[in-house]
């Protein structure tokens, strides 16, 4: 599976991104597509998840009412819709697969890494 991640930027407070990861040589019902993102100094924290067939998906606490996770099947991606943005959410967003019917939040699991894309949020 190879995972293609995009849409990141600077915002202000307040402000929304979505973000994209599109997915090529591997979607099926039970790829689950992750995200994740890390500061320096800091391990990589998951954000979201969500199954590629179905509807089942997951959020971190930090971000729930904030951010969705969703598909776009035209565009064979999982997106990262992110509203209400805050300075602590200030990082770097790695998109990541695995296959399985269970949506896992360590980052070890996950076997396909995107690059990276820089969200700065600034107050």
């Amino acid at each position: 599976v190879q995972l293609q991640a995009s849409g990141g930027g600077s915002v202000q407070a307040g402000g929304s991104l979505r973000l994209s990861c599109v997915a090529s040589g591997g979607s099926s019902a039970n790829l689950v597509v992750g995200w994740f993102r890390q500061v320096p100094g800091k391990a990589r924290e998951f954000v979201a998840a969500r199954r590629w067939g179905g509807e089942t998906r997951a959020h971190a606490d930090s971000v729930k009412g904030r951010f969705t996770i969703s598909k776009d099947s035209a565009k064979n991606s999982i997106d990262l819709q992110m509203n209400i943005l805050k300075p602590e959410d200030t990082a770097v967003y790695y998109c990541a697969a695995r296959y399985g019917w269970v949506i896992v939040h360590q980052e070890r699991e996950y076997v396909y890494w995107g690059q990276g894309t820089q969200v700065t949020v600034s107050s």
